[in-house]
């Protein structure tokens, strides 16, 4: 009879509870991997493009040529789509010649600012999604397995003793097979934990380095802007490549 105890034994002996604790810890699992691989990939795209377009935007000799450059390809990377906010916003300004809507209100430097703070805003929302899926099954996942064994104890003790069979070779086997059920949530949770703590430190540098190419960008417009040339425009540019 022991002979035959193993995990597939517990999932016939385990009632509607245990199944369905099963299957959340499934479902857990099947989310949690699937965030883990599409998130990786994106990750690892979004990085090689914003190489390739920092590389070609510091090789521009001025701002027009960058954002000729941008309006030829795709903004496929958040750093493509600050540089198309705030180039977008100062040619917006300059196109009012004093006739200011609300949003532009403060001139062109605040107008920068908040144009650029509303990219970084909503990339931030962009890289955090899915974060709250893995950080649930990090936390949640060890306790609904713990769940599953304690009930899957209580049910075995429960057929144990109505068998009257309550020796210990009757009672290790149930129980044993009921901790399969914390050793599954463990399992579950882990990779949820590694691949959370992963992404968030990606994220961290990924903004981090956001932010400072939008200082960049609000430098180049805002003091070019003030420099009112080309020359000033390419000056700005080299000294931020130099960087």
């Amino acid at each position: 009879m022991n002979e035959s105890l193993g995990f597939a034994h517990f999932i016939a002996q385990a009632d509607a509870v245990g199944r369905g604790v099963l299957l959340l810890l499934l479902g857990l699992s099947v989310s949690s991997w699937y965030l883990i691989a599409t998130k990786g990939l994106a990750n690892l795209l979004a990085g090689r493009r914003a190489a390739d377009f920092l590389r070609q935007f510091w090789q521009a000799a001025s701002l027009q040529e960058a954002k000729e450059m941008l309006a030829r390809q795709r903004a496929d990377n958040a750093f493509a789509e600050a540089a198309r906010l705030a180039l977008g916003a100062a040619e917006e300004d300059r196109g009012q010649q004093g006739l200011h809507k609300l949003a532009a209100a403060g001139g062109l430097g605040e107008y920068l600012t908040r144009v650029l703070r509303n990219g970084i805003d909503q990339e931030a929302a962009r890289v955090e999604h899915g974060l709250t899926v893995l950080a649930s099954t990090a936390s949640a996942a060890p306790f609904i397995g713990l769940f599953g064994t304690v009930w899957g104890i209580y049910h075995a003790l429960v057929q144990i003793g109505m068998s009257g069979q309550g020796t210990l070779d009757k009672v290790a086997g149930p129980v044993g097979e009921a901790l399969i059920m914390t050793a599954l949530g463990l399992a579950v949770a882990i990779p949820a934990v590694l691949a959370y703590n992963a992404f968030n430190r990606r994220n961290r540098l990924w903004l981090a380095r956001l932010d400072a190419f939008a200082h960049d960008l609000y430098a180049l417009i805002a003091v070019g802007a003030q420099a009112n040339g080309p020359a000033g425009e390419v000056r700005q540019l080299r000294a931020a490549s130099a960087r």
